[in-house]
């Protein structure tokens, strides 16, 4: 899936099964063709193991605009791998209000209560869409992307108290529910914005996290029954992988992985929402609420 029809962002989401020719059903494969655009690469996990690495590594930078160039290191996959799920996402938006770089400067971040680090602080005062939420005793803004379609959502706690990053209570209260509940009360505020420019890369083994959550039987070859998808009796998911990239910089976001209107009333005060301490951030398709990409910022480096 693509925008290849509007300027306003490029956004390119692609899945993919890699796997032995196993003979998957075909009921299989045209049911994830037609739900989800995906089909088969064939590749050899058992002869030609670097090969199958290559290709879909190969296959991922591509979609990702090469800035996911390697998904699969050296090791993550081996002669027993039968199958590789790849789901990859691109997004490149501007802002609707730019930063001026030649306000830009070095600012201190806070890490926790006494650690701090020096970042690279872009500023500007426009009208944002704002909110405080005082059950948490955080900020909320969003920074809308060209034409609206798409925003950045932040949503800084006041200040840190301890040596922690400030975001467990707001991590543990934050629920998809609670993030439409707060966007929806935003209101367009004069804002004084302080956000760092900043660019995150990482990659997360998710097989205990998805365990913990209940998903046992698909790890366990012993267990997994996968027989809607193959005639073969022996396969099972080995391993969930997910990398990540995200840059946000004067001009706008670029990210890969692997709403509602708003009231038409304003408050008439300035706010300030200086991000130099640990904060969230989520890019949204404002229609539909869909939370394309969701992460932290909590350190430079």
């Amino acid at each position: 899936m693509n925008n290849k029809g509007s300027s306003a962002y490029a956004m390119n989401l692609a899945n993919r099964l890699f796997g032995e020719d196993l003979h998957f059903l075909q009921d299989f494969l045209s049911s994830v063709q037609k739900q989800y655009s995906a089909d088969l690469g064939i590749v050899d996990f058992v002869s030609a193991l670097e090969d199958a690495r290559n290709e879909i590594n190969t296959w991922v930078a591509k979609q990702t605009k090469g800035k996911i160039p390697e998904v699969l290191s050296e090791g993550s996959i081996d002669c027993t791998t039968k199958l590789v799920l790849i789901n990859a996402i691109y997004f490149k938006g501007d802002w609707a209000n730019k930063f001026n770089t030649e306000q830009t400067m070095e600012m201190p971040f806070q890490l926790n209560k006494n650690e701090q680090m020096p970042v690279k602080m872009m500023y500007q005062k426009e009208k944002f869409p704002f909110n405080y939420i005082p059950e948490i005793n955080c900020r909320i803004l969003e920074l809308p992307y060209v034409e609206q379609e798409l925003s950045m959502i932040i949503i800084l706690p006041e200040s840190i108290d301890d040596n922690t990053t400030g975001l467990q209570q707001l991590e543990n209260e934050l629920s998809l529910e609670k993030l439409h509940e707060w966007t929806d009360n935003m209101m367009p505020t004069d804002v004084h914005v302080h956000l760092p420019k900043f660019k995150i890369e990482d990659s997360y083994k998710l097989k205990s996290h998805l365990a913990g959550m209940g998903m046992l039987d698909i790890f366990d070859a012993g267990r997994a029954d996968l027989s809607g998808m193959s005639g073969s009796n022996n396969l099972f998911l080995s391993e969930v992988i997910h990398k990540s990239f995200v840059e946000v910089n004067e001009e706008g976001t670029e990210a890969a992985a692997a709403s509602a209107g708003i009231a038409m009333m304003c408050l008439l005060r300035e706010e300030e929402f200086n991000a130099d301490h640990p904060f969230l951030f989520f890019i949204r398709h404002n229609a539909t609420k869909n939370i394309l990409f969701y992460g932290r910022y909590s350190s430079p480096i």
